[in-house]
């Protein structure tokens, strides 16, 4: 079987190439409104350029898997603030897009987390679409509306999780349908536990994002790898692409749900067991904070084991 790696936004080898540049909406009301205008884009550009340098960086380095920054554009969403952030950098959006294709990587969105359909709020709910709304016009412009993902946790359990994955079903509904066509779901280090997700997937007909570090977090349950990898294998069946999981390791036995700096290869090595079991094609999304450097050793760690093959810059063969 065959093990692609990917990282979260930030090449962290490359000199001052954050995506994610910000402005914030306080510094925002002091500006004039050309100043406004003109910060906005000069952010935007810069964050798209980046994100074309981190690109490149895949390219050289063979890494197929990338996740778009949410950040790419300031103030996007804000309801106070409204500005044409497509128009003016149709170009870099296609040259995104066109190296994307072209190098067959496989990229996604991860909104965050407040971008959630559980609420009894519909102000809640209307923000959640307007979100992913958001991320969809981006992909659009980038001409990969039909083949990145945009992953979504359930959301929150307020007191009652039935009640909660009820008005989910229900809210769901306000999401446009080929904006929900391309969402995945994760499930949770702290509520929605991988069986509970899975139901939710299973339902919807939604790809679920399977975390393993998350499922080693919340596994109250103990719920069996097992069990629950098949029915996870089968909500990716009708696109015709490897599932995807995320990878990290605890910080610490005290700080258990927090992300570690790189990867530790004897924490996933219960999952590559299984895995290797069932031996079908998966790709791995390293959210270590160490971000390309923890893939990177990953890779090398791995790659040093019995039976571990290193194929490709950031391709495993087991």
């Amino acid at each position: 079987m065959q093990i692609r790696f990917g990282y979260v936004s930030h090449a962290l080898s490359l000199w001052e190439a954050t995506p994610a540049k910000t402005l914030t909406y306080s510094r925002y009301k002091k500006m004039s409104p050309e100043e406004r205008i003109e910060k906005l884009e000069y952010i935007t550009r810069t964050n798209l350029l980046h994100t074309l340098r981190a690109l490149h960086y895949n390219i050289a380095h063979e890494i197929n898997l990338y996740r778009f920054s949410s950040s790419l554009v300031p103030l996007a969403t804000h309801y106070e603030v409204e500005w044409d952030y497509i128009t003016p950098f149709e170009d870099l959006y296609k040259e995104i897009g066109s190296l994307v294709q072209r190098h067959e990587m496989r990229t996604s969105f991860h909104p965050n987390q407040f971008t959630l359909f559980t609420s009894d709020k519909n102000h809640v709910t209307q923000n959640a679409v307007q979100d992913m709304e958001y991320h969809y016009a981006l992909l659009e412009a980038m001409g990969l509306h039909e083949e990145s993902h945009i992953n979504l946790h359930v959301g929150g359990a307020y007191g009652n999780k039935e009640n909660a994955l009820k008005r989910f079903h229900e809210n769901l509904n306000t999401l446009p349908g080929p904006i929900k066509d391309q969402m995945t779901l994760e499930n949770d280090d702290k509520t929605y536990t991988t069986s509970e997700t899975l139901e939710v997937c299973e339902k919807e007909s939604i790809p679920m994002m399977f975390d393993y570090h998350h499922f080693m977090a919340n596994n109250t349950e103990e719920e069996s790898l097992t069990d629950l990898l098949p029915r996870f294998y089968k909500t990716w069946e009708r696109l015709g692409m490897p599932p995807k999981i995320h990878i990290s390791s605890p910080k610490s036995e005290n700080a258990f749900r927090s992300h570690a700096s790189y990867v530790d290869p004897e924490f996933i090595k219960p999952l590559l067991k299984e895995l290797k079991r069932l031996d079908v094609a998966v790709d791995f999304m390293i959210e270590a904070k160490e971000k390309d450097r923890a893939l990177l050793q990953l890779i090398d760690d791995l790659s040093n084991i019995r039976g571990y093959k290193r194929v490709g810059g950031a391709t495993l063969k087991i």
